[in-house]
């Protein structure tokens, strides 16, 4: 399924199949954490890393893991640029001279992992904010530009208290989520949920620390888990 700028956001609404992405660019507090969870439920995760992740030393040992134990990794840009303007969608920020400089330096920092970039073939943008240009210049390059499947709030993970009223506890991510899936007549079937792979440490509240408990419970109502390329077809 594609939202109206041709951005894939969803899966076959038919099976009761979730992707599980992590996406980061400045913060991987949680990469560890993330990691266990999904080995003990014998999960694999699809990680979208910028290249200023991909380079950060403190990063070395979680993205061994990711490239060790099977995970996707996949681009979310260099240098996490904004793509578009935030009030004026149409409106580009950037010109295709640099987006396309952009993601090939980050494909470039994941061919250093060993990562075989020819099968790379997805690409969730920075910010999950993009407009139908940005998907026409991905897929003219052969991609296809993912975000998260709308109508959960976990994207809103970043957020902290000096926010105001745009911070979101994890309790209300984590209720708001099964609430969702028990109203919606196909549930969550295809969907593609995001969580941050660390945030702000203003942030102490870490929804990823729910990410356990989330599992377990979405596992007992039926779902199972992919990796984005086996969701997506």
């Amino acid at each position: 399924m594609r939202d109206t700028h041709g951005c894939i956001i969803r899966g076959d609404t038919a099976q009761r199949k979730i992707a599980l992405v992590f996406t980061a660019d400045e913060y991987g507090d949680g990469a560890s954490f993330i990691l266990d969870a999904l080995g003990d439920y014998g999960i694999k995760g699809s990680f979208f890393m910028t290249g200023n992740y991909l380079r950060g030393s403190a990063n070395t040992k979680a993205i061994t893991r990711m490239v060790s134990e099977g995970h996707y990794l996949g681009p979310h840009s260099d240098q996490h640029l904004l793509y578009c303007d935030w009030e004026k969608r149409d409106s580009l920020l950037i010109s295709e001279a640099t987006f396309d400089a952009d993601l090939r330096a980050n494909y470039d920092a994941l061919a250093q992992w060993g990562v075989d970039t020819t099968a790379v073939r997805y690409f969730i943008p920075p910010y999950e904010w993009y407009n139908r240009r940005i998907v026409d210049w991905t897929e003219q390059r052969k991609m296809r530009l993912v975000n998260f499947t709308p109508g959960l709030r976990t994207a809103a993970d970043y957020t902290y208290p000096e926010m105001g009223e745009r911070y979101v506890d994890s309790e209300t991510l984590y209720n708001q989520l099964l609430t969702y899936e028990k109203q919606r007549p196909n549930g969550l079937n295809g969907f593609i949920v995001l969580i941050h792979l660390g945030t702000d440490p203003r942030r102490i509240d870490k929804f990823y620390h729910r990410l356990p408990a989330l599992i377990k419970e979405l596992t007992a109502r039926g779902y199972t888990f992919e990796r984005i390329d086996k969701l997506i077809h």
